[in-house]
């Protein structure tokens, strides 16, 4: 899945057997000049990232431990920041220096909260090495996403086992996740995602502006049951 870091909405989804590895999903996407993706380790082929630089694109990702490569040159960083280098380098492997002929730049910072040494290697020389790490810190959107896919659009278990069923399903649960995320954008609704999903689930059979079922004031909304069942005997 491809998620747009502003919005926070996917902008590119393939829905995959578990044989599939994940690098392969870079074939299927169109990285377009200018754009910057942002990827772990998984999606690390020095082939696949030079294609992209090829086509103008950006990429942020973290380099496997194993990577061999010579410094070719190194910037000043503030070491305050958490920034511990700035270098540019050239990969030295003998199938990887093929794959991936061009220099790349390699960031190592700490991360003030934990205190873990992180590394990110990229192909883009212009934005500050601080940039390129909240950049990549950012990519955990997509784990969020996942997160609240799972806890609230009832994915946790499937209804069928068949490929068309467990697909149908995922999508759904995703399409609805887009049209809420596109209503809380375009109408600059401060609720979080999971209340609107409540309120539209109890509003669903109002006739009334969309607005005006966001402005209502619905007392303790998020701590009472949410039933989407019209009764059908008055008992």
């Amino acid at each position: 899945m491809q998620l747009g870091i502003r919005g926070n909405i996917p902008e590119f989804i393939h829905v995959s057997t578990g044989k599939l590895h994940d690098v392969n999903v870079l074939d299927l996407i169109d990285a377009q000049p200018g754009a910057f993706y942002v990827m772990d380790r998984a999606y690390v082929d020095f082939s696949r990232l030079h294609a992209m630089h090829m086509n103008q694109a950006f990429f942020v990702t973290r380099p496997k431990r194993n990577m061999l490569y010579k410094s070719r040159r190194s910037r000043k960083v503030d070491k305050n920041s958490g920034l511990r280098c700035d270098q540019t380098i050239a990969l030295s492997g003998a199938i990887t220096a093929k794959a991936y002929p061009g220099p790349l730049r390699r960031i190592t910072c700490v991360d003030l909260e934990t205190g873990k040494r992180l590394a990110f290697l990229t192909n883009n020389f212009s934005l500050p090495a601080l940039s390129i790490a909240r950049l990549y810190k950012a990519r955990w959107q997509v784990e969020l996403f996942f997160k609240w896919i799972k806890q609230h659009l009832r994915i946790k278990a499937f209804y069928g086992t068949s490929e068309n069923a467990v697909k149908t399903q995922v999508w759904v649960a995703v399409s609805v996740y887009v049209l809420v995320a596109i209503i809380k954008k375009r109408l600059g609704l401060r609720h979080s995602l999971y209340t609107i999903l409540q309120i539209l689930s109890i509003s669903i059979f109002e006739k009334k502006p969309i607005l005006q079922v966001f402005s209502d004031h619905i007392p303790a909304l998020s701590d009472r049951p949410v039933c989407n069942h019209l009764p059908l005997f008055d008992l």
